[in-house]
């Protein structure tokens, strides 16, 4: 059992004026959620009603729908208000699929692996 601190009160106080609103919420594994809160806890854990978890890929998002969505209050980094009178997204982004936001994603984490790879045998070529 842990111990809930005066800080953990501020938090889940500050809260309280999100209820009912549309929220970003940021984990910490880089997953970026949306949502409306409509319960928390002390703990900061939240219920997200119609989430969806924003994926984004260069220039490319999609909203992938999750429904109503608990969130385990560990796992947050940031949460914030989304303003809904104004564009969420910059012109230049395209909504694309899910089939299509997965494919980009194994793109970049291949290249990514294979930048590491290369990395690390540049490394071992290094004579200094």
């Amino acid at each position: 059992m842990s111990w809930a601190g005066p800080e953990d009160i501020y938090l889940s106080t500050s809260l309280a004026s999100y209820l009912d609103r549309k929220l970003l919420v940021l984990l910490r594994d880089g997953r970026k959620l949306m949502g409306i809160l409509r319960s928390f806890d002390q703990f900061a854990n939240a219920v997200l009603e119609g989430a969806c978890e924003r994926v984004i890929v260069g220039e490319q998002y999609c909203d992938i729908p999750l429904g109503l969505y608990v969130i385990r209050g560990e796992n947050v980094v940031l949460i914030g208000e989304l303003d809904t009178e104004r564009e969420e997204l910059p012109p230049h982004m395209i909504r694309v699929s899910e089939v299509e936001i997965k494919r980009a994603q194994k793109v970049e984490r291949e290249a990514s692996e294979l930048r590491g790879t290369m990395r690390k045998r540049m490394e071992f070529l290094d004579f200094d």
